[in-house]
């Protein structure tokens, strides 16, 4: 694979994961409402998912066609439905309480990345578009699943870390910020729903 191939590809996996999608809006919200020590379950649910979704597109990639079509198509709109609901849920969300106990958990963050379909398209387009010209062994389709994995969850990363340095800002706005958060998640599902 050569070098102009490889920029290609890390720039076009920066971009889609840096960009606002379900898991980085959902992980900035967590953290400037539960903070940092309450969220990190979903935050690493959020993580393993990614991981999880690159090795199954990997596989895709690799000849499982006739298996993932379809079930992409259905997990589509359990993904639509799934992103309206945490939309729902952000917008209508409030600071928490130091007594409050609920805090999303490790599976609540997983289970986002499966429906998550901008991941999944992130993943096939990456891999069928830059790797595939150069590589089709499994291994190698893996390992560059990984790569789009990790750049994934340095990106949710640093949209954890910005929620962390604007908590108090968020505190004093936050009926302003959640329903910001909570139509960019709307504008996701739709962008889902339409394609």
């Amino acid at each position: 694979m050569g070098t102009h191939a490889i920029i290609n590809f890390l720039v076009y996996a920066i971009v889609n994961a840096f960009t606002p999608g379900p898991g980085n809006i959902l992980a900035l919200n967590t953290v400037t409402n539960y903070g940092w020590r309450k969220g990190k379950k979903l935050f690493f649910g959020i993580f393993a998912g990614y991981y999880v979704v690159q090795t199954i597109c990997a596989i895709f990639i690799y000849g499982l066609d006739e298996f993932l079509s379809p079930a992409m198509t259905v997990m589509k709109y359990f993904g639509v439905a799934y992103i309206v609901w945490l939309a729902i849920h952000i917008a209508i969300s409030s600071p928490s309480k130091e007594n409050d106990q609920s805090c999303a958990s490790f599976w609540k963050g997983c289970i986002l990345q499966f429906v998550n379909v901008k991941i999944y398209l992130f993943g096939v387009t990456a891999l069928s578009g830059y790797v595939v010209e150069h590589y089709t062994s499994l291994g190698m389709l893996l390992f560059f699943g990984i790569i789009i994995a990790t750049i994934g969850t340095i990106a949710t990363s640093s949209w954890i870390l910005l929620g962390g340095l604007f908590q108090r800002t968020y505190t004093k706005y936050f009926r302003a910020i959640n329903i910001v958060l909570a139509l960019v998640l709307l504008e996701c599902a739709w962008g889902m729903f339409v394609r």
